[in-house]
C-alpha cells in the first residue's frame, strides 16, 4: 500500500511519470516501480505507456490512501514541525527568487560569485534543514525518500548542474521542496489556496 500511494501521489504532483520517476518518489529499484506502474495500470487507477497520469479512480482511490494515512498521523505534533518548515520555507523562497531574479531582472548567470553565493545560502539551508525532514518522516514513514531526493538534487547541483537548483521538469531541489511541502498539506489536512493565502506556498 506505502508503494501504490507514493507512485500515485508522484503521479498526482507531476502529471506525467516516468517509470523513473516513480522509483525516485516511492524509494524502489526501476523493476518494482515499473511492477507497480503496471498493476495500476490493469487496475484503471493511471493510463498511458510508459509514463501514466492519473485517471479519476486512480484520484479518488489515492485521495482514500491519504485519509488512512494522515488518521494515524499525531496532527498536533505534526503542526508543530510544519511551523518550522515554515521557517525554511521562507528562505528557501528567498533563495528561488535570488537564484531566478537579480536587481528585479531575469538572472543571467553571467556572474559566477554571486551564483556560488545563492548556492552556498542553499548548502546551508540543506544542511539545517534535513534533520526536520527525519523528524517529520519519524511520523509518516513513506517520506523518508526525501531525504535521499534532496540529497540527490544538491549533488547534482555541486557536481555542476544547476538545472537541479529549478528545474521543474526534473527532481529538482525546488521540484522536491514543493512535492514535500504538498505532502504536509495533505497530511494536516489543510489545502494549496489556504497555503498560498497565508504567503507559504512555494
Amino acid at each position: 500500500m506505502t508503494t501504490e500511494l507514493a507512485v500515485l501521489q508522484a503521479a498526482r504532483l507531476k502529471g506525467r511519470l516516468s517509470p523513473e520517476l516513480a522509483a525516485a518518489s516511492a524509494g524502489v529499484d526501476l523493476a518494482n516501480a515499473t511492477e507497480t506502474l503496471s498493476a495500476l495500470r490493469d487496475a484503471g487507477l493511471v493510463k498511458g505507456e510508459p509514463s501514466v497520469r492519473l485517471t479519476p479512480e486512480g484520484r479518488q482511490r489515492l485521495a482514500e490512501l491519504v485519509e488512512a494515512e494522515r488518521a494515524k498521523v499525531d496532527k498536533k505534533a505534526l503542526t508543530v514541525l510544519y511551523d518550522e518548515f515554515d521557517h525554511h520555507n521562507t528562505d528557501l523562497k528567498q533563495i528561488i527568487s535570488d537564484w531566478q531574479l537579480r536587481d528585479g531582472e531575469p538572472n543571467a548567470h553571467a556572474d559566477e560569485q554571486y551564483d556560488q553565493a545563492v548556492l552556498d545560502r542553499l548548502a546551508t539551508l540543506d544542511s539545517g534543514f534535513q534533520g526536520l525532514v527525519a523528524r517529520i518522516a519519524d511520523m509518516a514513514p513513506r517520506l523518508h525518500t526525501f531525504q535521499a531526493r534532496f540529497t540527490n538534487a544538491l549533488n547534482r547541483i555541486q557536481a555542476g548542474d544547476v538545472s537541479f537548483v529549478a528545474r521543474p521538469i526534473t527532481d529538482s531541489y525546488h521540484t522536491v521542496w514543493f512535492e514535500f511541502h504538498e505532502e504536509l498539506i495533505g497530511l494536516l489536512g489543510l489545502s494549496r489556496e489556504q497555503e498560498a493565502a497565508a504567503g507559504r506556498a512555494v
